[in-house]
């Protein structure tokens, strides 16, 4: 810089000369804004042939089987289950009481709930019931399960349709919402 220059620059005003430094700084830098708006995408870890287990106390509820396992991170953290997953979950006599599989998982870590999504099968191994349906909500907090779509009930002695279902995580008790179907009723019940 030239001594004339200089002087220029000390001749104009403080909050004019802080402006001017400020500038370079600033800028539509393309990157950084998407970073900014734009959450994080790919998974931050990716894991194949998984089983988590899940325990209280030192006791295992439940065990989780996947394929393939993605974990995003962010302001919903999730593990997804592209490729589909089974849980297995145990009374306390370690028995496979309950089982849940799908084509597609989702869990959020922070609201403790998992989505089930395509071909979502869950069958009551002790009492040999089986619910169909194509989605799926495990609220593991309130530790219950619950459908919004049709839903499809086999039990040994009856086949129940219903517009969507509530019950607890185990598939011991639950209520099917708008239900249908056939049933054996015996002569002296009515």
């Amino acid at each position: 810089m030239t001594p004339g220059r200089i002087r220029t620059l000390l001749c104009l005003p403080v909050p004019f000369l802080f402006l001017l430094l400020l500038l370079p700084g600033c800028g539509n830098n393309l990157g950084s804004v998407n970073a900014i708006s734009h959450p994080y995408t790919d998974p931050v870890l990716q894991a194949r042939n998984i089983e988590v287990i899940f325990s209280d106390s030192g006791m295992i509820q439940g065990k989780l089987y996947s394929v393939l396992l993605n974990r995003y991170e962010g302001n919903d953290p999730c593990l997804e289950f592209p490729k589909g997953f089974r849980i297995e979950m145990y009374d306390s006599a370690m028995r496979v009481e309950t089982t849940i599989r799908a084509l597609y998982g989702k869990r959020f870590e922070n609201r403790r709930i998992m989505e089930a999504r395509g071909h979502v099968v869950v069958r009551n191994e002790l009492k040999n019931e089986q619910l169909d349906t194509e989605h799926l909500i495990w609220d593991e907090g309130k530790r219950k399960i619950y459908s919004d779509v049709a839903v499809k009930i086999t039990t040994p002695d009856k086949v129940l349709y219903g517009k969507g279902l509530e019950s607890n995580e185990t598939f011991t008790r639950y209520k099917i919402i708008g239900v249908t179907g056939q049933m054996t009723v015996k002569k002296d019940t009515l």
